[in-house]
């Protein structure tokens, strides 16, 4: 009885390594299997800010993965066009994408919520809704009959009002005008009596400059000079009503993101949010000085848009955003979300942000006009 005893334990012992050795063997095969993924953009390759958030996530998704999961990063026009990102990832052309969700109003009109409100919630705001109001769940579950996952990939800040070929002294002036701006901005200047005209950054210049349009948004001073915009419009309003931050996305294919190993998941998401924070980071110190250099070397006009115009976008604004809300299930439980999350922000914004930036600056606007 007693050697039978050991028999069985000898054998159960050796069972249970055998599965152990299994196991092990299969674990370690997982966290050997590499993946090389394509990132399109909807920007120029390595473009200041915007364009090199991508090119830092790449990096960083190499360097966590040590090598496990590499992206190959791709500018706008270079494997799909600019607007063409969310087809790509959503079809599997590509892994990920990283964009601006107002460019897809034609899918889906609420992803506009997710990139700029006119005289909404700024860079700081709208993070913390997203990733703590709830907004990110709203974000990927208006996403989900895509096929792609989201993630917040960095931040614009408050942005310029644009670039005119003309002085604007009242909203009269807008009239005729052919701006590029998209999103629910856009829609507001369009009802303002301007004809918008949507393209992609890298064709704004040669627009600009042809005269195929009259004016411009693109994102601020430091990317602003870097397309060179003060070449072809000698007005640069401020300040940025219609896109009080755009919030830049990454989307990730579905498939392609089940397929990843839990490790290489959790470095993905780790390192978008990095990005997220580095890209406004960037902005934000860069800004000034590139505004400088426009005004003090390039002599650009710098105005301040004038109180009627401000006042005739904010009006049409609210028409904008409450019909968009209105337009479906989805669109009116997002923006609930949005308008009750921006109403708290708000309401102590007013006892903290705004009221220290009134005493840091009791004299008020002291900018150019």
């Amino acid at each position: 009885m007693k050697l039978r005893s050991l028999a069985m334990a000898v054998a159960m012992s050796a069972g249970a390594s055998g599965l152990l050795l299994v196991s092990s063997i299969d674990n370690t095969a997982q966290a050997q299997e590499t993946f090389e993924w394509k990132m399109v953009t909807s920007w120029p390759k390595n473009f200041p800010g915007v364009g090199q958030g991508p090119e830092r996530l790449a990096k960083l998704v190499d360097e966590m993965s040590d090598g496990r999961l590499t992206i190959e990063v791709f500018g706008a026009g270079q494997l799909v066009p600019g607007f063409e990102v969310f087809d790509a990832v959503s079809g599997g052309t590509a892994e990920l994408g990283h964009s601006a969700s107002y460019y897809w109003k034609g899918k889906a009109p609420a992803a506009q919520f997710f990139a700029a409100v006119p005289f909404g919630m700024n860079a700081q705001e709208m993070i913390a809704w997203l990733h703590h109001g709830g907004g990110l769940e709203l974000w990927n579950e208006l996403y989900d009959d895509f096929g792609v996952d989201v993630m917040a990939a960095g931040a614009s800040g408050v942005q310029m009002g644009g670039w005119y070929n003309k002085e604007i002294t009242s909203v009269d002036d807008l009239d005729g005008l052919k701006m590029r701006m998209p999103g629910l901005g856009g829609e507001v200047m369009n009802r303002m009596g301007v004809a918008i005209v949507n393209m992609p950054g890298g064709e704004i210049f040669t627009s600009l400059q042809s005269g195929a349009i009259d004016a411009t948004e693109w994102i601020g001073p430091y990317n602003d000079l870097a397309f060179g915009l003060h070449q072809a419009a000698e007005y640069y309003y401020y300040p940025g009503w219609h896109e009080p931050t755009v919030m830049f996305e990454a989307i990730v294919n579905e498939e392609a993101m089940a397929a990843l190993p839990a490790d290489l998941q959790a470095i993905l998401r780790t390192a978008v949010r990095d990005v997220n924070a580095d890209v406004l980071d960037e902005y934000t110190a860069r800004n000034n000085d590139a505004l400088e250099t426009l005004v003090n070397e390039h002599e650009v006009e710098l105005r301040r848009l004038p109180d009627d115009v401000l006042a005739k976008a904010q009006e049409h604004s609210a028409d904008v955003v409450a019909e968009l809300a209105e337009s479906s299930e989805m669109a009116q439980k997002i923006y609930d979300s949005y308008e009750a999350f921006q109403e708290k922000v708000v309401n102590y914004h007013a006892i903290s942000e705004q009221a220290y930036y009134n005493a840091r600056n009791p004299e008020g606007d002291t900018t150019s006009e």
